[in-house]
């Protein structure tokens, strides 16, 4: 057999003007379980919130109105639910966590991820720390003190 040797080298300055990919950081989002969920190329906080229900907006697709977020979703899409709001009715499609089965988002096409316009996510499902529960989880809870 012929002997092979391979050889590689890694240099770097720092002169270098850093690239816009470098710069673009990506942002881990877990369930409240643990589990990892998403990764977004922008912070959730920094998004559009929806004013129906708190949720964070995440655009699937570029139009006139703005540039689509790119992301990547870990969850399992579940049956359509009917949801009451304020002048009519909204059919949502919900994506769950596959571990705990927590509802993490919804949007208003039938599945796969992305197959709408905006794809949204519940409002207090997500930490980016793994293991804690972010500080908006329980904001809409009437918590009853004896």
């Amino acid at each position: 057999m012929p002997k092979v040797v391979s050889r590689s080298a890694v240099s770097s300055s720092t002169d270098a003007q850093p690239t816009a990919s470098s710069s673009a950081a990506l942002r881990v989002y877990y369930c409240l379980c643990g589990e990892f969920i998403l990764v977004v190329d922008k912070s959730l906080a920094s998004l559009p919130k929806r004013q129906t229900d708190g949720a964070t907006v995440l655009r699937c697709h570029d139009s006139d109105a703005g540039k689509a977020r790119v992301f990547k979703l870990n969850a399992t899409p579940k049956d359509a639910v009917l949801v009451e709001r304020l002048g009519g009715h909204e059919k949502q499609y919900r994506f769950h966590c596959p571990r705990c089965d927590l509802q993490i988002g919804y949007q208003s096409t039938p599945p796969p991820a992305k197959s709408g316009p905006y794809l949204y996510i519940v409002k207090g499902a997500l930490s980016q720390i793994q293991g804690q529960v972010p500080p908006d989880a329980f904001a809409d809870e009437n918590l009853v003190r004896s």
